[in-house]
């Protein structure tokens, strides 16, 4: 690493291709794919309404920080706005929660490449094959900015041509009666209704309640959409790209999500979905025995299917992951620009890369790699939790600085300007505050009572840098 002082800003390497890319595969993750079940599970059909809501809240937000970011396109994000338009401790608070809820992230990715290579190399150590990712992919980003956003834009286009051909075939099968007698747009009321769920009543059946339980772990989902605010300080002309890139987002959740979950749910009845299923993967199986005569070979799908489902989850655990080294480097350097971490951390290579922040962030992940194989269950399980904590609170700060930001420029017309501002606003905080609720009475309890203790801590750690200062 050279001397690079007087290399003050972060290389525009993102072009409009790999910002739309990135906003789109930050919707599209393993939640999508495989975390459908214990949603479904809850809220039975109605879980399609529960992401169409999710998608609108998550839509305004990004609407909220796209008018931040796009005003003043600078690294740090939402915690520069906060530092900047609410106080110091927001900004500290805002920046070191979203770094430490991505290691966590990173933690969780990493362990889950190991399993999905294990599906075809059983005889490599887990510990091996996250290790060898691992190096991959910070090598990537330690390349250059526009080799982390070619890595993405790749990655993303596997998962969206995956979910395209989701639908194409699961939109086939109910068309053309190949998928069975079970398979009917009368299954997304016919068992018990579209919202077939009671939960607070207790009886199991009939009512609202299963979709307000499910809404927590459906707002989980859209967890990354916010990277795309991370991108600002790198895109190549950010007033043009991120407006864009933002504003695409929306119809493609209702595609991808809500039109996807329609025909999915069509094809068999919900109450064949358990936790540890997906509707998706429910596709797939449909495709055991299916044959398919090509240029006079007759082909069986039953191994493929098995192997097409794998490269997808893995792609999108690296997809993931890849990002999680992105933004927490990209935040770091935000911080120590503020004052509110090492100025070490601000110094660039000459690809104009934050490497220190990256290689301290890789440091963390590692640590939590052998925490992982090393901490019983019940300790993983707090991370997580913790995980659940930071998403929210990362939410909520960001709706809150758009409030302040408006303010501040209240005199101004903006470049980007939010929807329905301020009601948008009041309408995410409400809606997270009453996630918060769900989360309280649903089994997430412990998620909710760490968010004031991890302020807390935050709190302490921000008292001790400016004593030291």
């Amino acid at each position: 690493m050279e001397n690079t002082d007087n290399k003050k800003d972060l290389k525009r390497g993102l072009q409009n291709r790999h910002i739309q890319l990135i906003a789109l595969g930050g919707a599209i993750g393993t939640g999508l794919f495989l975390g459908i079940g214990p949603a479904a599970v809850l809220a039975g059909p109605s879980v399609i309404l529960g992401y169409a809501i999710a998608g609108f809240i998550a839509f305004f937000i990004m609407r909220q920080l796209g008018e931040m970011v796009v005003q003043e396109p600078v690294s740090g994000s939402f915690s520069h706005f906060a530092y900047k338009y609410w106080g110091p401790f927001p900004g500290f608070a805002s920046g070191w929660n979203y770094w430490m809820l991505y290691i966590l992230v990173s933690m969780s990715e990493l362990t889950a490449i190991g399993i999905y290579v294990q599906f075809w190399w059983p005889e490599i150590p887990l510990w091996a094959s996250s290790a060898f990712f691992f190096v991959v992919i910070n090598m990537l980003n330690l390349a250059s900015v526009k080799v982390y956003g070619e890595a993405e834009f790749w990655f993303s286009i596997v998962k969206v041509v995956a979910i395209i051909a989701m639908i194409l075939f699961g939109s086939y099968l109910l068309l053309s009666g190949t998928g069975g007698e079970q398979a009917t747009i009368q299954n997304l009321w016919n068992d018990g209704g579209f919202f077939p769920k009671g939960w607070l009543s207790g009886n199991g059946s009939g009512g609202y309640e299963g979709l307000l339980a499910a809404m927590a772990l459906i707002m989980f989902s859209f967890g990354g959409l916010e990277l795309v605010g991370i991108t600002a300080a790198e895109a190549e002309n950010p007033e043009k790209n991120i407006p864009k890139a933002t504003n695409q987002v929306i119809y493609r959740i209702l595609i991808f999500y809500v039109g996807a979950l329609i025909i999915l749910f069509s094809l068999s009845p919900w109450k064949s979905i358990t936790d540890g299923s997906s509707p998706f993967v429910m596709v797939f199986e449909r495709l055991n025995g299916f044959q398919l005569d090509i240029f006079g070979q007759n082909i069986n799908f039953t191994k493929l299917i098995a192997n097409v489902l794998n490269v997808i989850v893995l792609t999108a655990a690296l997809s993931v992951y890849n990002s999680s080294v992105y933004s927490n480097s990209r935040m770091l350097y935000g911080l120590a620009q503020q004052g509110n971490a090492p100025k070490l951390l601000s110094k660039l290579n000459k690809n104009y890369v934050p490497v220190m922040a990256i290689l301290v962030s890789a440091l963390f992940a590692a640590v939590c790699i052998v925490i992982n194989k090393l901490i019983p269950e019940q300790a993983l399980s707090i991370l997580m939790s913790l995980v659940v904590s930071a998403l929210v609170i990362n939410w909520l700060m960001i709706s809150y600085t758009h409030i302040k930001f408006r303010k501040a420029h209240q005199l101004e017309q903006t470049k980007f300007p939010s929807f329905l501002y301020p009601i948008s606003n009041y309408i995410c905080l409400f809606f997270l505050a009453g996630i918060l609720v769900v989360m309280w009475l649903t089994g997430l309890k412990m998620s909710v009572e760490l968010i004031p203790i991890w302020l807390l801590f935050l709190y302490g750690c921000y008292y001790l840098v400016q004593r030291n200062k």
